[in-house]
C-alpha cells in the first residue's frame, strides 16, 4: 500500500518541468497580448490623426466653397497661396443677417496646423486692412489662431489655373498684392484667377502626405 501511494504523486523533476512549461506559456501569452495592445494603441492614434485631418479638410472645403473671388473683391486680394500658407477671403452667411466677408488663413507653426479668421465686415477697405494684418502675422485679439491638427510637419499647396496645377504663388512677395495681368493670357481669353486649390499635408507618423483638392467659390 505504501508503494502505490508513492507512485501516484509527482516527482520534483516532473513538477519543475510542469512549472517551466507553464512559465513559457505565460511569457508567450504575455508577449502576444502586449503586441495586441501596442498594435491597438498605434491603430487608435492613427485613427485619431486621420479623423483630425478629415475635420481640418472639411473646414478648408467649407472656406473654399465660400471663397469671395476677385470679382466680388473689386481688384483687392482675394486668394494667396505659397509654400506653407493659404489665405483667402470668404463669404459668411448668418441667418437673418446680411452676408459679410471674412479673411481666413491656414499655416503650419511648430508642427501645428493653425486656422485664423478675421471678424466679418461688409467694408472692403476694412477687409483690406484685416488681410494685411493676417498676411503679416500681426497679433490681434479679435482674430486668434485655432489649432486644427498637431504633428503636421509640412504643407504644400497648388492652384488650378487654366487647366493646370501651379506650384508658384499667385501673389507677389509677402504683401498679398495681386499679380500683374499676363497680356497674352488676357488676349486669349484665359483667366489667371484660380478655380481650385490642392492641399497636401504631411503628418508625422504617416508614410504618405494626405492630399485634398477643393473648388473655389463652389464652381
Amino acid at each position: 500500500m505504501m508503494s502505490r501511494s508513492r507512485r501516484a504523486g509527482f516527482t520534483l523533476v516532473e513538477l519543475l518541468v510542469a512549472i517551466g512549461i507553464l512559465a513559457m506559456v505565460a511569457v508567450l501569452g504575455w508577449r502576444g497580448l502586449d503586441g495586441i495592445v501596442r498594435a491597438r494603441v498605434a491603430l487608435t492614434a492613427d485613427m485619431e490623426t486621420t479623423r483630425g485631418m478629415q475635420l481640418a479638410f472639411a473646414q478648408m472645403e467649407n472656406d473654399c466653397q465660400n471663397a469671395a473671388g476677385q470679382e466680388l473683391m473689386r481688384g483687392q486680394p482675394a486668394l494667396l497661396w505659397d509654400a506653407d500658407r493659404l489665405t483667402l477671403v470668404r463669404k459668411v452667411f448668418v441667418e437673418n443677417e446680411p452676408s459679410r466677408l471674412q479673411v481666413v488663413s491656414y499655416r503650419i507653426v511648430n508642427g501645428q496646423l493653425l486656422r485664423r479668421e478675421s471678424p466679418g465686415s461688409r467694408d472692403l477697405s476694412q477687409i483690406a486692412g484685416l488681410w494685411q494684418a493676417i498676411v503679416s502675422d500681426a497679433p490681434a485679439e479679435n482674430s486668434p489662431s485655432v489649432v486644427l491638427q498637431v504633428g503636421v510637419i509640412g504643407m504644400q499647396l497648388q492652384g488650378w489655373v487654366n487647366n493646370a496645377w501651379r506650384n508658384e504663388p499667385n501673389a507677389t512677395g509677402g504683401d498679398g498684392q495681386q499679380p500683374a495681368v499676363d497680356p497674352a493670357a488676357a488676349a486669349a481669353g484665359r483667366s489667371l484667377e484660380p478655380t481650385g486649390v490642392q492641399v497636401a499635408l504631411t503628418v508625422q507618423g504617416l508614410g504618405q502626405p494626405m492630399v485634398k483638392a477643393f473648388l473655389l467659390g463652389g464652381t
